[in-house]
């Protein structure tokens, strides 16, 4: 079910008229929890027992984590929460992937070695949902705080539809703490809620479908025919869509909970104005580069253990970033690189100092644009379908090709006019938000620039709902 279909408008009005029922809170929050599995079998029903097992083999290792003293069962107890978890997901996520090598692995060493397809779906949100419910096992074990008391408290955690499929990654601990009292949204919520929603589709629907999405398919389904100036558009555009595309999904997951009276976790905050990679990670998918920072980059030493050290859990983080997004070497490559700007920039600030990139407002800016520059490296690799055609892109933008260039002028212009503007409000906003924004404007303004959004999505409806990008991790 997609937050761009009508059919999830009718979803999401069911949902709030039974949400504000003059029911008991135990019943409400039932009736959430039916609709999150609701909202998760429109995609594929039999994957809800995937969602099931996961909470209850992490609701009873918790427990039991909860009622156990001794180090060693308690360390068998997050081993088998741990073991389950990622063995689901590495059956579903990685089960080809890993085929795929051991057969090119074997061929290699002159073994010929052809198994049956692998013919397993990938279960939507799997790698979303699986955190969330680790980092609850894990918060446990490390006694940060005790076992949730409701399993339907716990299950609503896991499953809360609207972060279920592409986040954001959510915690525990806040999100439990808002189950334990009766929560209906004030009119002031429903208002920002609502305007949420609205931002959040037209920077899906209009924005990365309808002006940077065709650009960037385009492009990187002609990777042997496009000249110079079409892969640097093309992937202009898909740094554009990726970001407009997954940011308005979680401004739509934001939007929806407030509606029903939940706060979820803001997932971006201008990341085109990051000053560095550092800062790139403080602002582009915040709560998984949080998730890795604490339950995998801590948890490997962190900085404690000096410089070297310190490079390597970098390296190892992120590598292992790269390959939560998908079971290919081009997510390894794409996390690498991340990697690799992280040490590097690490380098950089312990012969500087901390604040050399930042002393004045020309290097603020200078570093800010190399920020971008390195980050659409990185895109070509997540985009394109393969090593390969990431090399031929990066070759075209870099060397040329010689073909004449094959993008519309209007759909060049476009983009370019587009990524200028997301610049520039990506720089003028970093040390601002989009509720501060919205304050300094009057009632009547807002309500103006919404009705342009609605009407603009409205005239330009194409009845082609895509499928947002984050789906497919």
């Amino acid at each position: 079910m997609l937050f761009n279909s009508i059919t999830f408008l009718i979803f999401f009005a069911i949902v709030l008229a039974l949400h504000n029922l003059p029911i008991s809170w135990t019943w409400r929050k039932a009736n959430l929890l039916v609709a999150s599995y609701i909202f998760y079998a429109a995609w594929n029903p039999p994957f809800v027992v995937l969602l099931w097992i996961t909470n209850l083999i992490d609701w009873y290792a918790a427990w039991a984590l909860g009622r156990t003293e001794g180090a060693k069962a308690r360390k068998v107890l997050i081993v088998i929460s741990m073991a389950a978890n990622l063995g689901l997901l590495g059956f579903f996520k990685y089960g080809n992937f890993m085929l795929e090598n051991f057969i090119e692995l074997a061929h290699m060493v002159g073994i010929e070695y052809h198994p049956a397809p692998w013919s397993i779906i990938l279960p939507i949100g799997i790698s979303f949902y699986t955190f969330h419910s680790m980092s609850y096992t894990i918060d446990v074990y490390r006694r940060k705080y005790k076992p949730c008391d409701s399993f339907l408290d716990f299950a609503l955690y896991v499953g809360f539809w609207p972060a279920l499929v592409a986040g954001p990654i959510l915690r525990a601990d806040p999100f439990l703490e808002q189950c334990r009292t009766p929560r209906k949204a004030t009119a002031r919520q429903y208002g920002w809620g609502l305007t949420l929603l609205t931002l959040g589709l037209f920077s899906k629907t209009i924005l990365a479908d309808w002006i940077m999405g065709p650009v960037s398919d385009d492009v990187f389904a002609n990777v042997t025919g496009m000249s110079c100036l079409d892969a640097w558009v093309g992937v202009l555009a898909f740094s554009g869509q990726i970001y407009f595309d997954f940011s308005g999904y979680s401004l739509c997951a934001m939007g929806t909970a407030m509606c029903l009276g939940f706060m979820v976790p803001d997932n971006f905050h201008f990341p085109y104005a990051s000053i560095g990679f550092s800062d790139f990670w403080r602002r582009w998918h915040i709560s998984l580069s949080s998730w890795l920072r604490d339950y995998l980059y801590i948890t490997l030493g962190g900085n404690r253990a000096g410089h070297r050290r310190t490079y390597v859990n970098l390296m190892l983080t992120m590598l292992l970033g790269g390959l939560w997004h998908g079971a290919s070497w081009k997510f390894v490559v794409w996390g690498g690189l991340h990697g690799v700007y992280l040490v590097v920039e690490r380098l950089f600030r312990s012969r500087w100092g901390e604040t050399w990139m930042t002393e004045t407002r020309r290097r603020q800016i200078g570093f800010a644009l190399l920020t971008y520059f390195l980050v659409l490296i990185t895109w070509v690799f997540f985009r394109a379908a393969n090593l390969s055609d990431s090399l031929s892109v990066l070759a075209t933008m870099f060397l040329g090709s010689g073909n004449p260039i094959f993008l519309p002028d209007n759909q060049i212009q476009r983009v370019l006019l587009l990524t200028v503007g997301l610049l520039a409000a990506h720089w003028l906003l970093r040390d601002s938000n989009l509720e501060a924004v919205a304050g300094r404007l009057r009632g009547w303004q807002v309500s103006v620039a919404l009705a342009g959004l609605l009407l603009t999505m409205i005239l330009n409806a194409s009845g082609d709902s895509r499928g947002f990008i984050y789906f497919q991790f």
